[in-house]
């Protein structure tokens, strides 16, 4: 089935019924009622964003969908009063009514057909990142949520973390100046190079895997491999390291250089397998400048093990190794003050952070680790003291001071979305900002089909100059 006929079907469906428009639904007569909020996944990642969207004082949460019943078990003992469904067209054709808003914790080949046909309904919609699998579903959803101008938020939750937004506001304020280029980088493995696994096994009687495929290819059911966890590695169901950390660590960078779609994409990785993205992935991206860049600006992504690889913007200060203080021996005529001299003319560079971002600017860089940590600013080769900038763009836009909590940080950019479908403030990454991150995102999985070659990519048009790598800006749906 084209994806154009299954988004048109989940019209039809959503028609059938007169639905108050989702802008309308904090004001007038629903002032004081609580959100009604439906979920479709509710394990894994699913089951967080229950528990942070459920935790708002003003959500009831109605009803819950997921393909494995142990999955649903476990969220109606959290939930008993919620209906529960394992096929969310059910859940959202029988509920339509009862529904305020719903939240997409699926795996990434899910994402699209669930929100649509739930924005299709007039639903303000919460989904996980990436905000799609495909770019052609990236762009359809953005124009249906501004279409019926829906409340919407990808599931980047350190979007709204205190040093994300800190760091957004420092490049902004030109701390070292205009950016040339970002390199950003994860050491994770969502790839996979080798054989394609042969043979079937059981479904388990918990899972129904017609429904855990949904619109993607048909494929046998095999332990350990796609359901619960590994289906991020694999073309046909995720986006690989990069859209999965690839969407966190380049939500700042990206929110911060105020960017759009790249000019070109490429990907040197391993040679295509069909079946499983490269465990390791060196893509390079050129942006149009904006007034936060030069006037040609690049991008480089590294991910895997090993990443980043070496590169002298990635050169981190000389930090000096003190030795700890040893008492003295009796025959032993060497100050300590001489010894602490001599043992510290023995230095080592600084470690990079585990994963992070580094822009190179102007007027110096600034590192940005991920997460929970300060940026730091390095200027010929020496750390630089920013902490007056800090305290006056702290000062200017209220931040407060950091909570190095992730319990109590997490909430809040769900707390965001709540709020906004109540009527009160707005979303920081409404699918018309997350879907052109995730075609960034996209476009590099793509690049990985043609590895070491440049691609060119026509913002208007939505297509590349290559004309063989259009056939992967979106797959048949499969009807089930």
């Amino acid at each position: 089935m084209k994806k154009r006929q299954f988004l048109k079907q989940t019209a039809l469906l959503a028609s059938s019924v007169t639905i108050m428009p989702s802008v309308l639904w904090g004001a007038g007569s629903h002032e004081g009622k609580k959100l009604r909020t439906a979920h479709i996944g509710i394990g894994g990642m699913g089951g967080e964003d229950l528990r942070d969207i459920a935790s708002h004082p003003m959500v009831e949460v109605v009803a819950l969908c997921d393909v494995d019943a142990n999955n649903l078990r476990a969220g109606l003992a959290l939930h008993p009063k919620a209906k529960s469904y394992k096929d969310y067209r059910i859940m959202l054709q029988e509920m339509k009514n009862d529904i305020d808003a719903v939240i997409v914790s699926t795996p990434d080949h899910t994402h699209a057909p669930a929100s649509m046909m739930a924005m299709n309904m007039n639903k303000p919609v919460y989904c996980q990142k990436p905000l799609t699998h495909h770019v052609s579903e990236a762009r359809a959803m953005r124009k249906l949520a501004e279409d019926k101008n829906l409340v919407t938020q990808m599931g980047i939750q350190v979007h709204s973390f205190y040093d994300y937004k800190l760091a957004t506001l420092l490049i902004q304020s030109g701390i070292i100046g205009k950016v040339s280029q970002v390199h950003a980088w994860s050491p994770k493995n969502w790839g996979y190079d080798g054989p394609i696994p042969k043979g079937a096994d059981p479904v388990p009687e918990t899972l129904d895997w017609n429904l855990w495929l949904g619109t993607a290819a048909d494929r046998v059911y095999q332990e350990g491999i796609y359901h619960p966890g590994n289906w991020r590695k694999l073309v046909d169901f995720g986006c690989g390291t990069l859209g999965d950390m690839g969407v966190h660590i380049f939500d700042t960078p990206y929110n911060a250089l105020a960017l759009d779609v790249p000019k070109t994409i490429t990907n040197n990785c391993r040679p295509p397998n069909g079946f499983g993205f490269p465990e390791n992935n060196h893509v390079i991206y050129e942006f149009p400048g904006t007034e936060y860049t030069t006037e040609e600006f690049k991008w480089t992504w590294y991910d895997g093990p090993g990443a980043p690889m070496e590169h002298e913007d990635l050169k981190l200060p000389m930090v000096a190794k003190l030795p700890e203080p040893q008492p003295q021996q009796e025959n032993d005529n060497t100050s300590m003050a001489d010894k602490i001299s001599l043992e510290t003319k023995i230095t080592q560079e600084g470690k990079l952070p585990d994963q992070g971002a580094m822009f190179v600017g102007e007027k110096g860089r600034l590192l940005l680790p991920h997460f929970m940590e300060l940026p730091k600013k390095i200027v010929d080769g020496k750390y630089v003291d920013i902490s007056a900038e800090i305290e006056a763009v702290e000062k200017a836009n209220n931040m407060g001071k950091p909570i190095r909590d992730y319990a109590s940080e997490g909430p809040k950019h769900y707390h965001q979305f709540v709020d906004a479908c109540l009527g009160k403030g707005e979303t920081t990454a409404p699918f018309s900002y997350a879907a052109r991150l995730t075609e960034t995102i996209l476009l590099g999985v793509i690049a990985g089909r043609f590895p070491g070659e440049t691609l060119h990519w026509d913002n208007e048009t939505a297509k590349f100059t290559e004309t063989k790598a259009n056939a992967f800006l979106e797959a048949p749906y499969r009807e089930f």
